[in-house]
């Protein structure tokens, strides 16, 4: 549908014959006098990666990008110009879903149409921060992550579709906190108003959220050839919705842990940035708040974390709110052995059949993987 706005007429204030004119400034002339953007492009595909949001003690403001050299591990996005009629609202003129062949064992997609609507959410935000007023686009989402699988299903498919839609028009939103802050339009409708899991998606690497009123991300820079998070992932196990996971969380929290926690994100932060991938483990396993509470609900997740340790993993927590599990490993070689225990573990454990996937730190974040240009 159309991405099209068209200005309220305001009724002009009568003047007194006795009031001068106003003197127009030399700003607002310029700023009338842009013009509406128009597409720089026949068509933009984007991709976007996996994320794993909380990473243990850092619940709600810490999350990482993940990929695998296929680009399988995320989703992918393809805006194009269309032409619709004129309409005073932003909205898209069509949405596509092209469901992606899935790979052997993995689950089917479930439910499209809502997935897609909601990328249509983060779309047309990033219409409006970019200023178009008068032309449509239509959008084609390609899934590539299961939904509900605790690997940012949902902001892999907004940052694509926010990404997609900016370069369409010549990458004008420039600062990144545009781009996650469209993306964050779409996430509100899924989990709420949290960014642990777009701005990775957008920016790449290790991002930490620091506040969301002034809204301020906090890239982590860590230095080269970072361990790969390893994760199964449940062939038919869907994982509670969000909104049971966060309801399970403790509403009240004991100064010592509240202590211990703090003390962990911290580690964490610190040994992001420093590489440190035994601390990365040791940090990210040790959430005394949130994991036990929602670990009973994932069934067979404490048997599949004591397999990963018992494996040699570094460390092991449940991704966003499951029911994923994320290990960090020391190479690819342990990492097949971890990933085939946790998978055992999943079975005996919980009765739930599971695959497991090595994938690499993604530091690109949301990206432009193809164009068309216009005739």
């Amino acid at each position: 549908m159309a991405a099209a706005a068209a200005r309220r007429r305001r009724r002009p204030l009568r003047r007194s014959p006795l009031t001068p004119k106003p003197r127009r400034s030399l700003v607002s002339l310029r700023v009338r006098a842009v013009k509406d953007p128009a597409p720089a492009f026949k068509s933009v595909t984007a991709f976007a990666p996996a994320t794993v949001a909380n990473l243990g003690p850092g619940f709600d403001f810490l999350g990482c990008a993940v990929a695998d050299d296929s680009l399988s591990l995320g989703d992918t996005v393809t805006a194009t110009p269309s032409t619709p009629p004129p309409s005073p609202r932003h909205r898209l003129h069509r949405l596509r879903h092209l469901p992606r062949p899935p790979p052997p064992r993995r689950p089917p997609l479930q439910g499209p149409a809502p997935q897609l609507r909601r990328r249509g959410v983060a779309a047309i935000a990033a219409l409006r921060a970019i200023g178009v007023r008068s032309h449509a686009v239509s959008i084609s989402l390609a899934k590539g992550l299961p939904l509900g699988s605790g690997l940012g299903s949902s902001a892999a498919s907004a940052a694509a579709a926010a990404k997609a839609v900016d370069a369409l028009f010549g990458s004008r939103l420039h600062r990144d906190d545009d781009l996650v802050l469209a993306g964050l339009e779409s996430e509100k409708a899924v989990s709420g108003f949290h960014a642990d899991n777009i701005a990775p998606a957008i920016l790449g690497g290790f991002v930490l959220v620091r506040s969301y009123d002034p809204f301020h991300l906090v890239p982590l820079e860590s230095p080269p050839r970072p361990p790969p998070p390893l994760r199964p992932r449940h062939a038919r196990l869907r994982g509670a919705p969000p909104s049971k996971m966060r309801a399970a969380l403790p509403k009240h929290v004991a100064v010592q842990h509240h202590v211990r926690n703090s003390s962990q994100a911290a580690a964490l932060v610190a040994a992001v940035l420093q590489g440190d991938a035994a601390l990365i483990g040791s940090a990210m396993s040790s959430d005394a708040i949130v994991e036990p509470t929602r670990a009973p609900l994932i069934p067979g997740m404490l048997a599949v974390k004591a397999a990963a340790l018992q494996a040699g993993a570094l460390g092991c927590t449940i991704s966003g709110a499951g029911p994923t599990a994320v290990a960090v490993i020391d190479g690819h070689d342990k990492g097949h052995e971890v990933g085939r225990r946790m998978v055992e573990a999943f079975w005996t454990a919980g009765n739930l059949k599971a695959t497991a996937t090595v994938a690499q730190l993604d530091r690109l974040g949301a990206r432009v993987i193809s164009t068309s240009n216009l005739d």
